[in-house]
């Protein structure tokens, strides 16, 4: 029904943010990484785009700071057994970037860290999306330097920093990631082969 909505901040809470489009108030709920982005965005107009959830006992309007986190929203609230609450446990703990890794790596581990999300559902949300990820997990590289490797380091080395930016992001520490990239051949694998075996290393 709504694909984004413009208007002015009016209110913020953790979980919360109220757009004023002429002089109507929408309500909607957000995920952390949504509402840490519009700090200090108070009174200015801003762009949420939305998802409307329909249920027996309420509608509730859902709002992202970008088209990758709805995405990513929408590809949660499709696995089985995961509904918007825990969609937004997911988006609340990783940014679109980070949850995309995470599942093409296997990473239950980082999943079930979500509020809600036991190793079951993490299981679970691999197994129905590590397909429909892949092509796309990927495509907005983390951190600027991983960018720049990319464009300069071609060879074994550049690859495994990239890697190692890309790891670091989601969270480990760079000498747990070192000693999961010792043993794996990098220079007959792509920088998104080396991530996603060091994620399932990390996830046994």
């Amino acid at each position: 029904m709504f694909y984004y909505i413009n208007g002015t901040l009016t209110h913020r809470e953790a979980s919360t943010a109220v757009l004023d489009c002429g002089g109507v108030g929408y309500k909607l709920t957000v995920s952390l990484c949504t509402s840490d982005a519009l700090e200090g965005q108070d009174g200015k107009t801003v762009r949420l785009y939305t998802h409307l959830a329909v249920r027996e006992d309420g509608v509730e309007l859902y709002g992202f700071i970008s088209e990758e986190e709805l995405n990513a929203f929408r590809l949660l609230i499709g696995v089985s057994g995961v509904g918007p609450k825990a969609a937004m446990a997911v988006l609340s703990l990783l940014t679109p970037d980070r949850f995309f890794l995470a599942v093409s790596g296997e990473d239950t581990r980082t999943l079930a860290k979500a509020s809600g999300v036991g190793a079951k559902t993490a299981a679970r949300i691999v197994l129905e999306l590590r397909d429909k990820v892949s092509g796309i997990a990927f495509t907005h590289p983390a951190p600027a330097s991983a960018g720049t490797a990319r464009q300069t380091g071609a060879g074994s080395g550049g690859k495994i920093s990239e890697a190692t930016d890309a790891l670091t992001v989601l969270g480990y520490e760079r000498s747990d990631i070192l000693a999961a990239l010792k043993d794996l051949d990098t220079a007959h694998l792509t920088t998104e082969e080396i991530i996603t075996a060091a994620l399932k290393k990390f996830s046994r």
